[in-house]
Parts: structure tokens; C-alpha cells; sequence
């Protein structure tokens, strides 16, 4: 048996339930949907003093009792990528082989994709990542937010965030996992990300509740519930490129096999080629048009530069350089940068986990 089969089957010994465990309804925001059945529906967001809006949600209930595998899609509008895997997963995954849940969440900020808008909510200007676990009677992005978090995240057993480059950023194809004392089941957390066959591998450390709750993303509110958690991230400026949609698909559906969801073995995937312990944050502390010195993923030493910064009148206010030893993961391509926005992100090189 070869080493992916017998994780696989060590992972399915985890989840399973006795077989004679009878396969009840799924319930979810007032839905129900029976076992070996598949369920479309929205999650209506209350109206609130900025207006109603909706969550698009399928449910596919497997015939089998098993683990629930949320993958969130959309939380950013203009990260196409995710959006069209989580439509083609939907249709991939058949209801009557499968053991256990899967709630894909096709498009979490549907102004955001709707209005085209790169980062937020075009409706009240808020980043979804940012105000998790949201509150049910704030803005209509952290209705969005409460709504994830109490009807989606607290009914998964792992939690999948997926996002793309978004406009006017570059980006390297990693998955983020999150480890350390607060963090859940970093192992199997990694064992799915593996399955990714991402170039790089990204953990960060849980090490204490100001990490979790600082600008909290919905990767972090999954930590928070206790919920073994990765974050997917691929493609860039905005793209649909077919490579990166069947990349996320492929993903996932390893995940269904690495968590006894599926049978068979996962899909060959090639190993990763970098490894990082945390990231680090190039920031601009000038507002003004940025222009890069080499954008894109690469190598970086301390002290490179990365971008200068020039004011409307075209005169330079800035240079960035990097500040440590590591690769540029992801960061602006520009032109419009403000003061904090961190331009470049850059990944720690470890050898190991």
C-alpha cells in the first residue's frame, strides 16, 4: 500500500462513524437537505439600514455519514478562480458516493462580484477578510460575516477558504495552514494541503489570541472555532485561466479523499518546493503611484529593493526595500498604492515543518 493510501485510510478511521450509524438530514440556515441529495438555495443576509443581499450555497449530502468539508468561495468578488472551481466542484461531486458533507459557498461577497470590486464590498466599502466573526446587527459585510461564521463555519468539520490574486496582484500559488498551541490538527491541516500540489506551503503559528482576532480573516475565524483549517490561494490580476480553476478542483477533491469522503486514492500532486514559516510585510508609508522594481514572485535578500514610490507631481517620496531574507509571495503590481498597504508579501524559508 503506498503511503498515500494509508494516510488516507488512517484519516478515514478518524471521521468514520460505525456503519450502523443511519444517515440523518443536514441541516443548515433553515434548509434541510436528505442524505444522497444535492440542495441549491441562498442564504438570505437581512436587509439592515444598508440594504439585503443573499449567500448562493449548495449543499451536496452524501448517502454515507461522514465529515463536513466547507469550501468558502467569492470572499473576494474579483478572485474569479475560486468562484468557477467552486461551480464546477458542484458539479463533479456525486451525492450518492459520497460520506459525509460538502457546503460549497459559490460566492461569499455577491456585490463584491457582481459590482466587480476588488478587495470589498462596494456597498458599505468593507473587506469580508477583515470583520469576521461579523455582527448580525453591523454593515451588510458583517451581516455577510456572521452569517459564514454561524451557519457555515460552526457546521464544518474543516474549513477551506480559497481565494486568487485579485486585481493589480501578482501572486505565487500557495496554501496556508495553520498550526501551533490555538491552532487544530495541523497535521491533517497539512496533509490536505498537500494535496494541492502547490509550489509553496505557508504555516502560520497560532501562538497566541491576538494573532487570531487581529484584522480577523475567515481562515482565522476557522482557528477560532476550532476547526482544522487551510487557506487556498492561486492565480493572479484577476484571472479565470483555466489551469488555476482545475488546480483548485483537483484540491479539493484530494481533500474528499485525504478525509474518507471519497474512495480511492488522491491524485498524484507534486511535492512542494518551498516551505515558510510565516510571512513578513513590505509596507508603504506613502501614499502616491507605485512602481515596482520587478514584480512578481522571486527570491528576495534583505535590503533589495522592491518598488519606489513617487507623488502626483512625480516626485520620489519613497523606496521600499525588502525587509528580510525570503520570496515575494504576493504583492501590488500598481500603479495606486496608499500609506500601510503592504506592497509585498514575503514568505520565511524553512526546511521543515
Amino acid at each position: 500500500m503506498t503511503f498515500r493510501l494509508l494516510l488516507a485510510a488512517l484519516l478515514f478511521a478518524m471521521f468514520a462513524k460505525p456503519a450502523s450509524a443511519e444517515p440523518l438530514s443536514f441541516a443548515i440556515a433553515g434548509e434541510s437537505i436528505t442524505p444522497g441529495s444535492r440542495k441549491d438555495f441562498r442564504i438570505p443576509v437581512p436587509e439592515g439600514s444598508d440594504g439585503p443581499t443573499f449567500i448562493p450555497v449548495t449543499v451536496i449530502h452524501g448517502a454515507k455519514p461522514g465529515p463536513v468539508l466547507a469550501v468558502v468561495a467569492g470572499v473576494h468578488g474579483f478572485e474569479f478562480a475560486s468562484i468557477l472551481a467552486a461551480e464546477r466542484l458542484a458539479d463533479r461531486v456525486d451525492p450518492a458516493a459520497l460520506s459525509g458533507t460538502l457546503v460549497l459557498v459559490r460566492i461569499a461577497n455577491i456585490n463584491g462580484f457582481e459590482g466587480r470590486s476588488p478587495n470589498v464590498n462596494p456597498v458599505d466599502r468593507k473587506n469580508l477578510n477583515r470583520v469576521f466573526p461579523g455582527n448580525p446587527h453591523g454593515t451588510q459585510t458583517e451581516r455577510i460575516a456572521d452569517l459564514i461564521a454561524r451557519e457555515v463555519v460552526a457546521r464544518s468539520d474543516f474549513l477551506m477558504d480559497v481565494h486568487s490574486g485579485d486585481g493589480a496582484e501578482f501572486l505565487d500559488a500557495f496554501v496556508g495552514v495553520y498550526g501551533g498551541p490555538l491552532a487544530t490538527d495541523f497535521p491533517l491541516a497539512l496533509t490536505v494541503a498537500r494535496g494541492f500540489g502547490f509550489p509553496n506551503i505557508v504555516r502560520y503559528s497560532m501562538d497566541t489570541q491576538e494573532q487570531i482576532d487581529r484584522g480577523r480573516s475567515l481562515n482565522r475565524q476557522g482557528v477560532a472555532m476550532g476547526k482544522p483549517t487551510i487557506l487556498v490561494e492561486i492565480g493572479q490580476n484577476g484571472s479565470r485561466d483555466e489551469a488555476h480553476v482545475a488546480a483548485i478542483v483537483t484540491g479539493v477533491e484530494n481533500a474528499l479523499a485525504a478525509l474518507g469522503m471519497v474512495q480511492g486514492p488522491m491524485y498524484d500532486v507534486p511535492p512542494p518546493a518551498r516551505l515558510f514559516e510565516g510571512t513578513a510585510s513590505a509596507t508603504a508609508s506613502s501614499a502616491g503611484v507605485f512602481h515596482p522594481a520587478k514584480p512578481g514572485p522571486r527570491a528576495l535578500e534583505k535590503g533589495e529593493l522592491i518598488g519606489t514610490i513617487r507623488d502626483y507631481a512625480g516626485l520620489e517620496v519613497e523606496r521600499i526595500l525588502s525587509p528580510i531574507d525570503g520570496y515575494a509571495l504576493y504583492g501590488i503590481t500598481g500603479p495606486p498604492v496608499e500609506a500601510g498597504d503592504a506592497v509585498v508579501t514575503i514568505g520565511v524559508p524553512v526546511n521543515a515543518f
